[in-house]
This record gives C-alpha cells, sequence and structure tokens, in this order.
C-alpha cells in the first residue's frame, strides 16, 4: 500500500499549484480577448473579458481549495469529513471530464498531465476511506463479536421461517 500521507500532501501541493495555474491562464485569455475587441453574438467585449477572469478565478479557486483539503488531510493523517470528500470527489470527476476533452483539443501530453493528478486525487481518496460504520460499532454481547442468536447466520445454518 502506498504511503498515505505523502501522497495527500503531494496532491495537495500540486492542486494548489494548478489552481494558480488556471488562474493565470484565464487571466492571460483576457487580456486576449480584451486587446482583440473579441465578442460572441454581439456580447460586449468587457463583459467577455470580466465573465473570463470569474470564471479563471471560480474554477481555480476550486481546485486550490481542494489542493487546501488534501495537504490538511496529510498534516492530521485522518480521513477528510463528508464536504471535504465530496469537493474532492468533484475535483477528481472534473479532471476526468478535462482530461477526455483535453485530448482532442490540446492533444495527449494534457491528457497524461490530467490523468497523473486524477490518480493522485483517486490515490488520496482510497487510501483514507471512510470507516464503514459497522466496523466502528460496538460489539454485541461480551466483547467477542456477534453471538449465536444475535441475527447473523453461523456456517451452514439456514435462515428460520417467519410465523413458525
Amino acid at each position: 500500500m502506498a504511503p498515505r500521507r505523502p501522497v495527500a500532501a503531494a496532491t495537495g501541493v500540486v492542486l494548489i499549484l494548478e489552481g494558480l495555474g488556471l488562474v493565470a491562464v484565464h487571466w492571460v485569455l483576457s487580456l486576449f480577448v480584451h486587446g482583440q475587441s473579441m465578442s460572441l453574438d454581439g456580447l460586449d467585449p468587457g463583459h467577455m473579458m470580466w465573465g473570463t477572469r470569474a470564471a479563471g478565478l471560480a474554477l481555480g479557486g476550486f481546485v486550490a481549495l481542494c489542493g487546501v483539503l488534501a495537504l490538511r488531510t496529510a498534516l492530521r493523517d485522518r480521513s477528510p469529513g463528508r464536504a471535504a470528500r465530496a469537493a474532492l470527489v468533484g475535483c477528481a470527476v472534473t479532471h476526468g471530464v478535462l482530461g477526455a476533452v483535453a485530448v482532442g483539443l490540446v492533444g495527449w501530453d494534457a491528457f497524461a498531465l490530467l490523468m497523473t493528478v486524477l490518480a493522485l486525487l483517486v490515490l488520496t481518496l482510497l487510501s483514507y476511506a471512510a470507516p464503514h460504520p459497522s466496523v466502528t460499532a460496538e460489539p454485541s454481547g461480551d466483547g467477542r463479536g456477534p453471538q449465536r442468536g444475535d441475527g447473523h447466520l453461523q456456517a451452514g445454518q439456514q435462515p428460520a421461517q417467519q410465523g413458525q
């Protein structure tokens, strides 16, 4: 099994750097939109510029937040909470979809990079799996686990018929 903390820390650092990169790329794209006075179906180029910047800040902020959550998981060495796990899963899904799109638009290098980040996210999520509720529950009886008659079937035992 892979070491949990270094993988989660590497995932966090990579996601923070990727978030900063996304903000920078969108900012540069907004400068091109403004400089070329580009428009989509008559939209104001100023609105296009600010929309590109806002989209870059939102996407980059989300990815960087997921990086902070992964770093926090590595520092605490505990499974992330429900909301943090949902954010990390959402980030993984986003990387999967963007990787599929990147093959056609950018090329295989971008696909490989996005799939590497996806693999780090999945490895972090799996290595810090949420504990199953039955694992943390107190054993029944005198501490020796399930006993006969606790509703559990023993090997070779048939279920009892109801209403006998």
